[in-house]
């Protein structure tokens, strides 16, 4: 398979969980999937798969300087994996997410934007979520 090919469907695995996670939280499959982490498990072994091959080709890889970081994500296979971290490791904040509000009971409509904002721009809708999370809290004590 292509990369181009493996990226479609890294995307096509992805999508249904963030949908399930924003319309139906509690439905049975959806906790099945988030108790589970089936869908970050599936997208980490695409993930491990195409960091070791580059390993094996490429050597180890530099992270500590920017300009190498650039220089690894020139390369087709290093971007896709790289992408599908994100989307990994987005949706296992996304579960996160839809984990902690069992405790805070936040409305699922102010969820919402914490999840899309998770799934669109990552650490805005963690820290969305974080600060809603802050003033529940601050409610609870309050009461």
């Amino acid at each position: 398979m292509t990369t181009s090919e493996i990226f479609s469907i890294a995307n096509f695995i992805a999508m249904p969980m963030w949908i399930l996670l924003l319309f139906v939280p509690k439905w049975k499959v959806t906790r099945f999937l988030i108790d589970y982490k089936i869908i970050p498990i599936l997208l980490s072994l695409v993930y491990a798969v195409y960091v070791i091959q580059y390993l094996a080709t490429e050597g180890m890889m530099d992270f500590g300087r920017l300009n190498s970081v650039m220089e690894l994500f020139t390369k087709e296979n290093a971007v896709l994996a790289g992408w599908v971290h994100y989307l990994a490791f987005d949706l296992l904040v996304g579960m996160w997410i839809v984990n902690q509000n069992k405790k805070y009971n936040i409305h699922q409509l102010l969820i919402a934007p914490c999840l899309l904002g998770t799934f669109m721009f990552g650490p805005i809708g963690f820290l969305l979520f974080m600060i809603m999370k802050s003033f529940k809290k601050t409610e609870n004590e309050i009461s």
